[in-house]
């Protein structure tokens, strides 16, 4: 299967709708944290203001913000990151009625002839998902030297004692540019390490391990002995495993904690809006996301990604976001929540990964 990019379509501004268009209004924030009434949410799509005749894109966004005017460009700021006094577009409508332009059709792809009536459309486990594969192969040779692959992680990932060496083989060979996960991921990816077992049962026959209810938490113990993963990788001689991957290939990484957690690991940031924003320094780069048996994380990662990227020539891509998950409806929630160009891939996480690295010949 031949790989290429969709290719980014401006809008024509040359269109009456465009230069009849007014101004966007903008109003000062009444105080730190607080948008006037009537503000304009952004979306995941690239989105154009009309500023003193000009209609400019907002070059890094995400949806559910605010769009901002300041210095001559419109920045994308979340409602903690308002302050007093900042200029804030308004307006509720999205095809220029208000000097606003919600730019939803920007890439090209093959067309398709378009039935009214045709069955299989929806992403389900019938779904025939070996085009999908061909094209993440594809996609991911690509974006090796040309993009960022920001990869979504749940806990199952390490469940699985094939999952666990692929998705090593995908760090090892330049497909994860970073990863986003929680505390558990991280901790029982160490526990299989350190131990042979993930939540107590062996990673090869899944038989529990006597006393195995401990090893998580030993392990956590063990790690916060030695101050962070880095150095309980060292000290502990873990030979193999995805954080030991990441360590020992300088791929970096996000652990979030949640109320559930135990320990938490060191490295795991405990304050929600800290780690947020670096997860969000992440995702800012992110060319790809693929979110792996994680709903709440893959959500919360696609709610910080939209559809395109400005990358530093100027030139606008398309970003690809794929979530993959043995449930239907968490694949779909995705969608549901926002992130209309996701794509569900229905399947468990080893034949996943095991699939990818099949078609990369690694």
């Amino acid at each position: 299967m031949h790989f290429r990019l969709n290719q980014y379509c401006e809008p024509n501004f040359s269109l009456d709708k465009f230069t009849n268009s007014p101004d966007a209004t903008l109003q000062h924030a009444p105080k730190d944290m607080v948008a006037p009434l009537g503000f304009h949410a952004t979306s995941i799509f690239p989105e154009y203001y009309k500023i003193n005749g000009q209609w400019l894109l907002a070059e890094d966004s995400r949806m559910d913000c605010v769009a901002i005017y300041e210095n001559g460009k419109i920045f994308v700021r979340e409602f903690r990151n308002i302050r007093c006094g900042d200029a804030i577009v308004m307006g509720r409508t999205e095809n220029c009625e208000e000097g606003i332009y919600v730019h939803t059709d920007c890439f090209t792809s093959e067309e398709k002839n378009k039935e009214a009536f045709s069955f299989r459309q929806g992403r389900s486990r019938e779904t025939g998902f070996s085009c999908d594969y061909d094209f993440i192969n594809g996609l991911l040779q690509h974006e090796k030297e040309n993009g960022y692959v920001v990869w979504v992680l749940g806990p199952a990932c390490t469940f699985d004692i094939e999952a666990r060496k692929s998705f090593s083989k995908l760090i090892e060979n330049g497909y994860v540019h970073a990863l986003l996960a929680g505390n558990a991921l991280a901790t029982h990816d160490l526990e299989a390490g350190l131990l042979g077992t993930a939540l107590g049962q062996d990673l090869y026959s899944q038989r529990p391990h006597f006393n195995g209810h401990y090893n998580h938490i030993d392990t956590i113990n063990k790690v916060n002995l030695h101050g962070s993963i880095a150095n309980f990788i060292h000290k502990e001689n873990i030979t193999d495993g995805i954080m030991y991957s990441l360590v020992k290939n300088k791929v970096p990484f996000v652990l979030n904690g949640s109320i559930r957690d135990d320990g938490p690991l060191p490295d795991v940031y405990e304050h929600t809006y800290n780690g947020q924003d670096s997860m969000r320094a992440h995702l800012r780069k992110a060319t790809t996301v693929i979110g792996m048996a994680t709903t709440l994380h893959t959500i919360a990662a696609g709610n910080m990604t939209p559809t395109y990227r400005v990358l530093s020539d100027g030139t606008i891509r398309e970003v690809y976001f794929y979530t993959v998950d043995t449930a239907e409806f968490a694949v779909n929630k995705l969608g549901d929540r926002g992130s209309l160009g996701a794509k569900g891939i229905v399947t468990n996480v080893q034949d996943f990964v095991g699939n990818l690295c099949k078609g990369l010949n690694i």
